[in-house]
């Protein structure tokens, strides 16, 4: 169901907006976390959420706004030192700006966005009033008690037959008395090895990993990137310039038809092909350039992972 009828194109304009300053804010963090004392980090980061509160007003995304309302006032505090930015503030910081990243991916898909979790809501508060949110202490590894005694036991040659060959070995009972258990038990077996060793392709109707009912979900998310005008410039320049070839060699064609194949006509022909070879060969680099993006967007978001990695782990990582 599309909740934001009539506003898709403020809908897409918004997500383009917001996600590349959301990006730039997670990229702020990090350098915050080296420098809480920069103002200029602080700033920056306030107006990021400030401007992204905005326009989730506009959309009338009150849970997104509510979110971003919250951090932007807890950096407020931070930038005009009512606050001092902590290891764990940070957590709790980090934390918002992953579920304002999930209130996009609703976004995307035409839906509002859920309530942020309480508990983050409860810790924004908490961090807003001075209260640092308490750390949580690495569990120390269990370290197994010495052994006081060694227990000589025999061998166990089924558990041994069942870690190599990976299946239980047939019971026998009564060898000698009923030795037709004996096939039947083995018969048994190997249907079984043949039942579940098939094939999920050879077996009728068989699907897999879906459920009767499941229906796959469709990504809504559109993909756009952003050009330079001066490489759109460049395209379209390039296009005109084919345009005004095609023209020449139409002209050249219906000359050549008519008769005159004298050498100045096949050299002009000539020069014509070569100069649009050219321009063909400049507009596929042109238009190469212009889907190509930096490639320091695919790297941007590692450092992200690597802090909230160590910070679980209780790690230093430079």
């Amino acid at each position: 169901m599309n909740e934001f009828a009539g506003m898709e194109e403020l809908l897409s304009d918004f997500l383009l907006e917001a996600g590349e300053m959301l990006s730039d804010v997670d990229s702020k963090l990090m350098e915050l976390e080296k420098r809480p004392d920069d103002s200029n980090l602080l700033n920056e980061i306030f107006r990021g959420f400030h401007t992204i509160k905005g326009g989730a007003g506009f959309l009338n995304a009150t849970e997104l706004v509510t979110l971003c309302h919250l951090t932007e006032n807890l950096f407020d505090k931070l930038r005009n030192r009512k606050l001092t930015l902590s290891a764990e503030l940070m957590d709790v910081i980090f934390a918002a700006t992953a579920d304002v990243r999930r209130m996009f991916d609703a976004l995307h898909q035409s839906r509002q966005p859920h309530a942020a979790p309480a508990q983050m809501l409860e810790d924004l508060k908490a961090a807003l009033s001075g209260k640092i949110v308490a750390k949580v202490e690495a569990k120390a590894p269990v370290t197994p008690s010495p052994v006081s005694c060694v227990q000589t036991i025999g061998v166990d040659w089924d558990a041994l037959y069942r870690a190599v060959v990976g299946t239980d070995i047939v019971e026998v009972v009564g060898v000698t008395r009923e030795p037709e258990k004996i096939a039947e038990a083995v018969a048994e077996e190997e249907s079984t090895k043949k039942a579940f060793g098939r094939r999920t392709e050879d077996v009728p109707g068989a699907t897999i990993g879906r459920r009767d009912g499941d229906v796959p979900i469709q990504e809504a998310r559109e993909s756009t990137i952003r050009v330079e005008t001066g490489r759109l410039d460049q395209v379209l320049n390039l296009s005109g310039e084919i345009g005004l070839t095609k023209n020449r060699l139409t002209h050249l064609r219906s000359n050549l038809l008519q008769g005159c194949n004298d050498a100045d006509t096949l050299r002009e022909l000539d020069q014509s092909v070569t100069q649009l070879d050219m321009l063909v060969v400049n507009l596929q680099n042109a238009v190469m350039k212009t889907r190509m993006q930096p490639i320091g967007r695919l790297f941007k978001k590692y450092p992200r992972l690597a802090r909230d990695l160590a910070r679980s782990l209780g790690k230093d990582v430079e």
